[in-house]
């Protein structure tokens, strides 16, 4: 079912750029405590996983796996703040990081995409054969979110209790003209120097071999990137074929466990019109949508708080629901 979120910025706070760029700003500076493990997937390649604490074999805490946005990391402030509020409940918070996400280029010449869900499921795999005793939620962020609806609608014994996706791209061929225009450009000029940075570094490793420095650096728009990269990495005829073979939205309805979508109607990245329109909704899936947020922001403030500094709504929010499943 459709509703309206409870979230309320203050007025200096509802401009979606403020939302989307001072969340990220606020603790850019602020470090969380986290314990690196290296998973070694099946097909020789690996992730890193960056856990709050590694639970111990008799350990009964809930464990909340996050799933970050493009070019994410442990280091993004959702994830930062996220893990915080996670502790905070006394669980545990474990985030995969895509292939290439963490510090260091993946060893295949793929790494992730908007519906790249095989390292999910074999991490999610191993997650239950360690914790059989353990209540399992998992939320995804931005690019993750995404990611996150295909393994739900795909995991039809998932061992998660419940879902948040937050902010995501579930309609990715308007996603990719939103954020071509505009102001919007501003975020797709960051988003595709740091995947030019990336692919250049497999490059020069010989881990690709099929585009060139100079054809990489003639991209400009995010469309551009996913026809002459991401689609040819990862057997796909052209950027269309990627959005439409991967896109969330075709697959909400097939999801079985209890989620939560986040969705701001002035979110910079995402094309509103196309992301809620949706015929049909299962009564376990609920989409609250704000008028205000940004993306992936959703800062309010503390009236009790003379100083007015800004909180994060989604500290409170998502652990809200995560209780009533864990």
């Amino acid at each position: 079912m459709f509703q309206s979120s409870d979230f309320k910025p203050a007025k200096w706070l509802s401009n979606p750029h403020v939302q989307t760029m001072l969340a990220k700003f606020l603790n850019r500076n602020e470090i969380i405590p986290s314990i690196n493990e290296v998973l070694e997937l099946p097909d020789g390649d690996f992730v890193d996983l960056a856990w709050t604490e590694i639970p111990q074999a008799n350990n009964t805490k809930p464990i909340i796996v996050l799933l970050h946005g493009l070019q994410g990391s442990k280091n993004s402030h959702y994830i930062k703040s996220m893990f915080k509020a996670i502790k905070q409940q006394g669980w545990i918070a474990v985030l995969i990081h895509f292939r290439g996400c963490s510090g260091k280029p993946n060893r295949l010449a793929h790494s992730y995409h908007s519906g790249y869900t095989y390292d999910i499921h074999y991490f999610t795999q191993q997650l239950k054969t360690r914790y059989q005793q353990c209540k399992l939620a998992i939320i995804g962020y931005s690019l993750g979110g995404n990611v996150l609806t295909k393994y739900l609608a795909e995991a039809k014994n998932s061992p998660y209790a419940c879902a948040t996706v937050i902010c995501a791209p579930l309609h990715l061929a308007s996603c990719s003209a939103k954020i071509n225009s505009g102001s919007s450009k501003i975020y797709q000029k960051y988003l595709i120097d740091m995947l030019k940075q990336s692919t250049k570094e497999k490059i020069k490793l010989g881990l690709i071999q099929d585009i060139s420095l100079n054809a990489l650096k003639q991209l400009k728009t995010m469309r551009d990137f996913d026809n002459s990269v991401t689609a040819p990495l990862n057997n796909f005829t052209s950027a269309e074929h990627y959005y439409s073979e991967s896109s969330g939205i075709n697959v909400l309805n097939k999801i079985a466990q209890p989620c939560l979508i986040i969705h701001a109607e002035d979110d910079p990245f995402l094309s509103h019109e196309h992301i809620t329109h949706i015929d049909y909704l299962p009564e376990n899936i609920t989409f609250e949508i704000s008028t205000h947020g940004g993306h992936v922001g959703f800062l309010s403030t503390n009236i009790t708080d003379k100083s007015l500094k800004p909180v994060y709504w989604l500290e409170t929010r998502v652990p809200q629901f995560l209780q009533d499943y864990l």
